[in-house]
């Protein structure tokens, strides 16, 4: 896994200059033309980046006041963002030509100087500027972790600008660790509405607020709308920014929380649900439940790496209806969303919670993929760990 690494960003606010700051602006003004013009050349059929690097590059450096490094990365960014579009295209979905209007500007090793002393050197269209991180001061600060562990190292970073100040989006990498678990404990996640998330150690993250969140921005959009004018249109577009980002943390912090309890019962590898489909086992969930289980799942592995934790997806089929005690599966099991009752052996739990025990013991069942043998994995439980056979060792 030599060529595989888990990356990280920092965002930390930058202090800078007034003489600066309009150097600044002025740059990613310039690469946001540099990125418009590079559209124009290649929309829509250029998508690689050094074949739109090829055609659009020259022109990019004549008609901007960008630096060699920025022209490229220039096109580079508009060979993406065309990218993007045909993607779309490609699922049935409406999108046009790309417009490059948020205030953002990345930056490579070549233009981009980290150092020791809490400074950064930027290139701007006129030389270089050199303003300071803005760091907390609690040595605790989660910027700290990737700043003065020399594992990590700086790579292709952003400066954007909000609300009149400047933040570095810092980006570090660092070899990933093989986490390939042959055997091992097992914590099952199983994604729902009522709760966002629900492990096999009887942890809940619930979904009452998201969902409630969302009833509330739906109703406010609606009368928006009724409105029609071009200020309603503005407003719901700040509100739907808004709500977005509370969702992204909230989800950051589930991830977050799922990790710790992994990490607390010793898991090697979380098993979650396989999202194709999910629709299908999951009929009360919206477009937006779909998006949250995606991006929970992205948050998941992105984390997971640098823990040494494998994070693995499994055929959610009947993990619903199956009773996790006796493995009967039968669709009177799940008489309601939250209850399960098994038919045959009577067992009662949560129906969330006896599905992340499926969804882990599914994983266990499994056995290492060359020889499908069982091996010695076991799913974690509140009180302990149980293993395929149902032999239960208590925490």
């Amino acid at each position: 896994m030599a060529d595989e690494y888990c990356y990280r960003t920092a965002i930390t606010r930058l202090c800078v200059a007034e003489s600066d700051r309009r150097l600044l602006e002025q740059t990613i003004d310039e690469f946001r033309l540099g990125c418009r013009i590079a559209v124009e050349r290649g929309f829509p059929g250029v998508t690689e980046k050094r074949a739109l690097q090829s055609r659009a590059y020259e022109e990019v450096r004549e008609e901007t006041a960008l630096k060699s490094q920025h022209a490229i990365l220039a096109t580079h960014r508009a060979a993406e963002a065309i990218s993007g579009v045909r993607g779309r295209w490609a699922k049935g979905q409406k999108s046009s030509k790309p417009r490059f209007t948020s205030p953002t500007i990345p930056y490579d090793s070549r233009t981009m100087t980290l150092f020791d002393d809490g400074t950064v050197s930027l290139t701007t269209v006129e030389g270089r500027v050199r303003p300071e991180l803005v760091l907390p001061e609690d040595e605790d600060g989660y910027q700290y972790q990737y700043l003065h562990d020399d594992r990590w190292s700086v790579t292709e970073s952003s400066l954007t600008v909000r609300g009149g100040e400047y933040y570095l989006h810092l980006g570090f990498r660092r070899p990933a660790e093989d986490t390939t678990a042959e055997d091992g404990t097992v914590l099952g996640v199983d994604f729902g509405v009522e709760n966002i998330a629900v492990t096999s150690t009887a942890r809940f993250f619930s979904g009452r607020e998201a969902n409630h969140e969302r009833r509330q921005f739906e109703r406010r959009r609606a009368s928006l709308q009724q409105t029609g004018t071009r200020s309603a249109h503005r407003t719901i577009q700040e509100l739907a920014n808004r709500e977005q980002r509370r969702h992204r943390q909230r989800l950051h912090v589930i991830a977050n929380d799922i990790l710790s309890e992994a990490g607390a019962h010793d898991c090697s590898v979380i098993a979650i649900e396989e999202l194709t489909g999910i629709r299908d086992e999951l009929d009360h969930a919206t477009w937006f439940h779909v998006w949250a289980f995606r991006r929970l799942r992205e948050y998941l592995h992105y984390r997971a790496k640098a823990e040494g934790i494998e994070v693995v997806a499994v055929d959610p089929r009947n993990t619903s209806k199956r009773c996790s005690d006796c493995g009967h599966v039968a669709d009177e099991n799940r008489r309601s969303r939250g209850h399960f009752h098994c038919a045959a052996c009577g067992s009662e739990a949560n129906a969330d919670y006896n599905a992340a025990k499926n969804i882990a013991l599914e994983y266990v069942r499994r056995g290492p993929q060359p020889s499908r043998r069982t091996g010695t994995r076991q799913c974690a439980l509140k009180s302990g760990t149980v293993t395929a056979d149902g032999t239960f060792v208590p925490r």
